[in-house]
């Protein structure tokens, strides 16, 4: 079931409790029993979900739970449009009695519906290793060919991370194309792959200026360009014209499901064919994933496994998900003969059928995570979904249930990573700790989301049709031109995403900037009262539109516009804003303490604005103990009175609008463990009067001032994992830390810096993984005792001097012998 009824226990508990919320109301006397009914039925129904087993199949307990989420829709319904009728109707600040209608035949609805229910990769990849690494000097176009999920990407995504591949090659960028490509997006994604952080002036290019900018950049290297998934000759066509013959080895791979394409593009290069899985691989490749090396399979789970692996048609994403699936259940016969009962139950042929099979990974996903794997439909395929944005939609969306002692990002990062150990979800980018910082789907597995999403009303897509609806809970576009919709047929709506896969397409020639503005502006009038989740921030308004003030129910706000008005704290049970301004440098943002005082804000994010209270008018200020990131407060306006305010901040921006002439104390920010400093003073601005907290796990300064004292400061932080220098000023143009300095330091970014002498010994640096040198010009070298830390993985140097280059490769050629880096 999508609906995991979350949600609504959180809205029950607010009106029986609104003094921990938002005081605006009393809930009637006489309706207090009936609610807290209501809610025991609900808790029952959640708990039996939860703590059944979900591999039970059958249409029975399906039934059962699509009765039940129409009930819970129902009830959500009632209860927040009686709320939001008498918010609206009653003047600003006024309170009111809560009385909502129909909580018996609620209540009834529930019972009745209780009574019913009692009544194989590894050849493969050294093949086409040596056709990489080795063979003729000329540009060459290897094809991956074979059905979808048959493992295309994942063998490439192999030999593209492979140590000895990236080191024969100079450059090596990826490419996912699919079917809906974009020309432009795929040049400027190549581009950052290639040169790391792309321009101003690359973001304004053409789509022919891109491309001959990236043929520039490749000229004369050695690169490895991988394209997954192309569909078509044109996509082809459009790109292949940008990858010079530098006769050096480069190499070109694409994965396409159409031999016939393939012939097309390499008609004189080998195809790599792969092929379905043998019964004997594929049990080989359960039992790794369900049992530890060196486990014994009983004969008689054995027995079964075996029909599991030949019921999974030989195809390695079915077989995976199946292997993930037993691997987090019980090792009982009886599940196991299930599984196998399910799977024989489907149709032989696997083009056809794959969707079934696929299905099956859903269906015996515990309950709580139903919903979260079907909202990764929302994304564009191919897309790389940011991790922090999808838990903080998560947590708008009421998907996640807390868990004692932590707050619902944590719950989250859980849930994540139960979708990733399953195989359902993979990491795209991790943090230099181990964390996720981006993540995708297969594109089979997001057809099955899409396609179950529809069935059980949870969202609609563009491809679906959706004018005759009436009860979607969640609509979502991916492209200007599917704004054009009426959205009056969606009264209930709670969700609107635009979840496009780049900014380069607002600009497209098929409709102007101004229409697109126009219709969204008449959009947004007949916007659903109900939203809760309004993520446009693709989307550029002149004026932050005011027809917005009247979603007061929303949790989740992203947009980009050129202000933000005090208003905005009308919308009071706002836990997410992200605004982006419309701008080309960052911009003051005067607000009241009640714009940004709602106590329910858990994460504000300005992009291009920086906060500065205008508190003339008022002496105190709300304590917003949910918040957990802010970003970006003017540093002027770091006093202790604002510091009280935000007792458990997280992660926070600054922005240096005047030199730090005034102590600072961020030490009483106990939690706070990753801090971004930015100044506009060209490196002026020095942090001798900041006081950093211990809790501090990663640092960021950008354009700032460096004093010797600052860096032995910033070198003894206790629990230091990763520092970011970008832009700034060594006033002594030397680095040499104090001796066991940065013993926990993880990740070194050095980016721009006038830095000429870097002197460290081995008491330095003791557990550094990754070392980024850019855009350097005046480092003379990296000092040679890096060469002694054990735990170094990657060492990148781009655009610096001959010598930091030779250094790095003295290092590299020590490493290799030892077999580390």
């Amino acid at each position: 079931m999508a609906y995991n009824l979350e949600s609504l226990v959180q809205i029950l508990e607010q009106f029986l409790h609104p003094e921990h919320h938002q005081p605006l109301w009393v809930l009637d006397s006489d309706k207090k029993p009936q609610m807290k009914t209501l809610l025991q039925k609900v808790y029952f129904f959640k708990d039996l979900f939860e703590n059944s087993s979900s591999a039970v199949s059958g249409y029975r307990r399906r039934g059962l739970e699509s009765r039940i989420r129409d009930i819970a829709y129902k009830a959500e319904d009632v209860l927040e449009s009686h709320l939001v009728d008498q918010l609206l109707s009653c003047g600003e600040g006024e309170s009111f009695i809560f009385s909502p209608p129909d909580l018996e035949k609620l209540i009834e609805d529930f019972d009745s519906a209780n009574k019913d229910m009692m009544s194989s990769l590894e050849e493969s990849e050294m093949q086409l290793k040596y056709r990489l690494t080795g063979g003729g000097s000329k540009l060459e176009v290897i094809p991956i060919v074979g059905m979808g999920g048959i493992g295309k990407t994942t063998l490439a995504r192999n030999l593209y991370k492979d140590r000895l591949v990236s080191v024969h090659f100079d450059v090596r960028a990826w490419a996912t194309i699919s079917q809906d490509y974009d020309v432009g997006k795929i040049l400027l994604g190549l581009l950052r792959l290639v040169i790391r952080r792309p321009t101003y002036e690359m973001l304004q290019m053409g789509n022919e200026e891109l491309g001959e900018h990236l043929r520039t950049t490749l000229m004369g290297r050695r690169y490895l360009i991988i394209l997954d998934d192309i569909w078509n000759t044109h996509s082809w066509n459009d790109i292949t014209k940008f990858f010079p013959d530098n006769n050096n080895g480069s190499r070109i791979i694409i994965t396409t499901r159409n031999s016939s394409l393939a012939n097309f593009i390499a008609f004189r290069s080998p195809h790599h064919n792969m092929y379905l899985l043998k019964d004997d691989e594929s049990w080989n490749l359960i039992h790794q994933k369900v049992f530890a090396p060196g486990e014994i399979c009983s004969p008689g789970l054995e027995s079964i496994g075996r029909k599991i692996a030949h019921n999974c048609r030989g195809l390695p994403l079915a077989i995976s998900l199946i292997g993930g699936l037993l691997s987090h259940a019980k090792r009982r016969q009886v599940f196991w003969e299930q599984v196998a009962e399910d799977l024989s139950s489907i149709g032989a042929d696997v083009g056809e059928e794959i969707l079934d099979i696929l299905s099956l990974s859903y269906n015996y996903l515990p309950y709580h995570l139903k919903p979260c794997l079907l909202y990764m439909g929302a994304f564009p395929e191919d897309s790389e979904i940011h991790a922090s944005r999808l838990i903080k939609l998560w947590v708008a969306e009421g998907f996640l249930k807390p868990i004692s002692g932590r707050r619902l990002e944590e719950a989250a990062e859980i849930y994540l990573k139960a979708l990733i150990d399953r195989n359902l979800i993979f990491v795209r980018q991790q943090s230099p700790q181990g964390n996720v910082k981006s993540c995708g789907i297969h594109d089979l597995l997001r057809d099955m989301c899409v396609k179950i999403a529809y069935k059980e009303n949870f969202l609609s897509m563009k491809q679906w049709n959706i004018l005759g609806a009436v009860s979607w809970r969640r609509v979502c576009f991916h492209s200007i031109q599917d704004f054009d919709k009426t959205l009056n047929q969606m009264p209930l709506a709670r969700s609107f995403l635009f979840t496009s896969a780049g900014r380069r397409e607002i600009s497209s020639p098929r409709i102007s900037a101004t229409e697109v503005l126009r219709v969204l502006r008449i959009k947004l009038l007949g916007f659903p009262r109900l939203l809760r989740v309004l993520d446009i921030l693709e989307v550029k308004f002149r004026r932050f539109p005011k027809e917005i003030l009247r979603l007061i129910n929303l949790r989740y706000l992203a947009l980009s516009t050129s202000k933000l008005p005090s208003s905005i704290s009308r919308l009071w049970n706002l836990q997410i804003l992200i605004v982006e301004v419309i701008a080309s440098s960052c911009v003051r943002l005067e607000v009241t303490p009640e714009t940004l005082g709602m106590a329910q804000l858990r994460h504000i994010k300005l992009k291009g604005f920086y906060v500065w209270y205008d508190d003339k008018y008022r002496e105190d200020f709300v304590v917003q103990d949910q918040l957990q990131s802010l970003s970006t407060i003017a540093i002027s306006q770091l006093t202790d009175r604002i510091l009280r305010t935000i007792p458990n901040l997280e992660k926070l921006g600054i922005f240096c609008d005047e030199k730090v002439d005034h102590v600072r104390d961020l030490s009483r920010l106990h939690k706070l463990h990753s801090l971004k400093c930015t100044s506009v003073y060209d490196g002026r601005t020095h942090f001798s009067n900041l006081i950093f907290p211990d809790s501090l796990k990663k640092l960021t300064l950008r354009d700032c001032g460096i004093r010797d004292p600052d860096m032995n400061r910033i070198g003894k932080l206790p629990n230091l994992e990763i520092l970011k220098l970008q832009g700034c000023q060594f006033v002594s143009r030397k680095w040499e830390p104090d001796e066991g300095e940065f013993h926990r330091l993880r990740f070194l970014l050095m980016e721009n810096l006038n830095l000429v002498n870097w002197v460290a010994d081995e008491s330095h640096f003791r557990r550094l993984q990754h070392l980024f040198i850019q855009h350097c010009s005046d480092l003379e070298a990296i000092p040679l005792v890096i060469r002694d830390i054990p735990t170094l993985q990657v060492i990148e140097v781009h655009n610096c001097r001959p010598s930091v280059m030779n250094s790095a490769r003295m290092i590299q050629e020590e490493q290799l012998e030892n077999d580390g880096l």
